[in-house]
């Protein structure tokens, strides 16, 4: 045997899977679109390869899916939950379920980067958790979990030099995976100085995104938890019609037989697991301490809305409440929460976001929540009577009028 054919034998098999690798992830692939189960399975799944993809929800906003853009309380899927309602009465809209424990306003900035145009000029529906407005704000691993390099491509691809836009570049650049890629990373820094990005920058990141959306179409849809197939059972338990008053009448039946075992008006599974014992006892005034009012949240947030006022897109926002039972036990200062609410709807009216479902002060309401933070049962159902007439009725164009002013450390530290 040659010398050259020794070295083919050796070589050749690595040569022939680095051509074919180039062939897959480089060249564009059109025949990879998921079936409409297949769309239906991912929009509530919950998956972070959704969340962090482009391809499912490009696919579902052209199908009439509406993004319900939050964290953990999309989780929560008990028969109330808006996406088992959505699909036990055949609304006119399905929901796209985005988010995840832990995913805050920057994430969910990135995340809207992959449903330009798609997005434009559609409704969506977005759950504020005044917890995300914390002291330190966005915690740099619960961020990582959930970002991914194609979200920072696209963004640094399209991006336009505004206040903006270099607050979203050093946001991203304090966290450890805005800076993972030294190309990404480069980049970046650029734009929070206000410069343009070189050709050579745009050629490779072009490149990469290319590889990206590739490893997308083929990855995006495998292993995701079958939400569906809950969604689906727990319809079985709602009325055959769309009925209000029914609807509340089985609401309170669910509330009041999940529960039995604590005197806070949490369900019992969540009781049992989280708090039961020792747990509950410690917590007692754990949270008098805490104050939501001052947070880089807020100029996170701002990311948020002036990218949906950039796209003309229609936002019903939404409020939750916090048990207040709980509470009372653990010492949280509800004047505190009634000013962060406040400092929250101010960002939001000032800017022309009027389509505000206020819970905020609800949470002595019976079974209103699941658990001590998320909706559940009568709370979705109270959140469900804004939520359907806003997608199903036509709605009065909105007008913005975004103020860079949020993004500022005297808005993050104000109290009003």
């Amino acid at each position: 045997m040659t010398n050259g054919k020794k070295l083919w034998q050796i070589f050749g098999p690595v040569l022939i899977a680095i051509v074919a690798a180039l062939v897959i992830f480089l060249i564009p692939w059109q025949g990879l679109t998921p079936n409409k189960h297949a769309v239906k399975k991912a929009a509530v799944s919950m998956s972070t390869n959704v969340y962090r993809g482009e391809q499912i929800k490009d696919i579902a906003l052209k199908e009439n899916y509406v993004p319900f853009i939050g964290s953990s309380e999309l989780s929560r899927m008990d028969p109330l939950h808006p996406s088992v309602l959505a699909e036990k009465y055949q609304r006119d809209y399905q929901t796209l379920l985005l988010g995840g424990p832990g995913s805050q306003s920057l994430n969910h900035f990135f995340t809207l980067q992959e449903m330009k145009p798609a997005i434009r000029n559609k409704k969506v529906v977005f759950i504020i958790s005044p917890q995300w407005f914390t002291k330190g704000g966005q915690r740099p691993d619960a961020f990582g979990y959930y970002y991914s390099p194609l979200q920072a491509i696209d963004w640094v691809l399209n991006a336009k030099d505004s206040v903006a836009t270099r607050y979203a570049a050093r946001r991203l650049l304090a966290m450890p995976s805005g800076q993972a890629s030294p190309m990404i990373t480069s980049a970046i820094e650029k734009i929070a100085a206000g410069q343009k990005i070189s050709g050579l920058d745009r050629i490779w990141l072009s490149g990469r995104q290319r590889i990206l959306r590739n490893e997308d179409a083929f990855f995006s849809s495998i292993r995701l938890d079958n939400n569906l197939q809950k969604i689906v059972k727990a319809g079985k338990q709602l009325p055959a019609t769309d009925n209000d008053r029914e609807l509340m009448q089985l609401a309170t039946k669910l509330g009041q037989e999940n529960t039995t075992n604590n005197q806070f008006g949490i369900k019992n599974s969540f009781y049992n697991q989280r708090l039961r014992g020792k747990a509950v006892k410690n917590l007692a005034n754990s949270q008098s301490h805490i104050d939501y009012r001052r947070s880089p949240e807020y100029g996170d947030f701002q990311l948020v809305l002036q990218q949906f006022a950039a796209e003309n897109v229609d936002v019903q926002f939404v409020l939750p409440p916090i048990n207040q039972k709980w509470t009372n036990y653990t010492g949280l200062s509800m004047p505190m929460w009634r000013e962060t609410t406040a400092k929250i709807k101010k960002q939001l009216t000032s800017q022309g976001f009027n389509h505000i479902i206020d819970l905020s002060a609800d949470g002595n309401q019976d079974y209103y929540m699941e658990d001590t933070i998320h909706l559940g049962w009568r709370g979705w159902l109270r959140m469900d009577e804004s939520v359907k007439p806003f997608l199903t009725e036509k709605q009065q164009k909105p007008t913005y009028h975004i103020n860079n002013y949020y993004f500022t450390k005297t808005w993050e530290r104000s109290l009003n």
